[in-house]
């Protein structure tokens, strides 16, 4: 069966739900189920390179209107020989000869043939809690450096606003929930020999918190305008995050979905939590979005 020699054509940056695709490959996994690849999806899949915002749910309805769960959905490359999922990808995005692809994951008797022509859908009530919580994730981690720019003794890289940026710095791993998203950050030898105090949070928790919060609702207030900015239309194509923030403009690379606007949100807050890590002092930050 042939494999793509192109990167699959992604919609969901611009907030698509809905579309219609060509199956390229069908090929059989271990398990018994179905690796299903579109020329063009908007369905999200999980990267394994930064996994922290999941699949989105969908469908694909079949020529004879037979609909189709997707089961996962995954990013994978294609070096035109073999098909590669996730964490078996052997080379970087953007690796010459390579095709990086959105493999849609399928029931064993999707019935599901190359050449066919498919309409996707995917569930907007999900996608749209995912993409809260992706925006809040962003905000939150900026008014995490905003709150903590003081209490660094060194200079450090800066954060797309201009702040040394502690949540690139400190950061263990970030998951995207519905409607939130739960940061873990690790303060260690290496976060102090680059200049940050871990009192300087640890020990001001409650305050940090409270400035963090305050720094959101005055984002939120804002109604700022959001936007996903793109090179492509290509799976590989270099997105950012573009928000309007009353202090200015930032923009972050990103590969997720978000909102349009934070008019469509009510409230964006933060709790900060610590406990210990392995040789280090952990810091728990869980972001809730309404």
């Amino acid at each position: 069966m042939s494999l793509p020699k192109t990167d699959t054509a992604v919609t969901y940056p611009a907030g698509a739900l809905t579309g219609t695709g060509t199956v390229q490959h069908v090929e059989t996994l271990s398990d018994g189920r179905l690796a299903v690849l579109l020329d063009a999806t908007p369905v999200h899949p999980v990267d394994a390179g930064w996994p922290d915002q999941g699949p989105d749910r969908a469908t694909l309805t079949t020529p004879d209107g037979r609909e189709v769960p997707v089961l996962d959905c995954v990013v994978g490359a294609a070096d035109g020989a073999a098909l590669f999922l996730g964490t078996e990808i052997p080379v970087r995005k953007g690796t010459g000869d390579w095709a990086f692809v959105v493999v849609h994951v399928l029931p064993e008797d999707a019935g599901i043939a190359e050449g066919d022509r498919v309409e996707v859908r995917v569930d907007g009530g999900h996608r749209a809690a995912l993409s809260a919580g992706h925006t809040a994730c962003h905000l939150a981690s900026l008014a995490l450096n905003r709150q903590l720019a003081g209490a660094w003794k060194r200079d450090v890289q800066a954060d797309a606003a201009g702040n040394p940026n502690f949540d690139a710095l400190a950061i263990e791993t970030t998951t995207i929930l519905p409607g939130g998203s739960r940061d873990v950050y690790r303060l260690g030898k290496s976060l102090r020999r680059k200049g940050f105090p871990p009192d300087a949070l640890l020990g001001e928790m409650a305050a940090v918190e409270a400035g963090v919060n305050a720094t959101l609702a005055e984002w939120v207030a804002s109604g700022a305008e959001i936007r996903i900015e793109r090179e492509s239309d290509l799976l590989t194509g270099m997105r950012r995050w573009v928000c309007d923030l009353p202090g200015g403009t930032v923009s972050i690379p990103c590969g997720g979905t978000h909102l349009s606007s934070l008019a469509a949100v009510s409230g964006i807050e933060v709790r900060l939590v610590s406990g210990p890590g392995e040789g280090a002092a952990e810091v728990v930050m869980e972001t809730r979005c309404t």
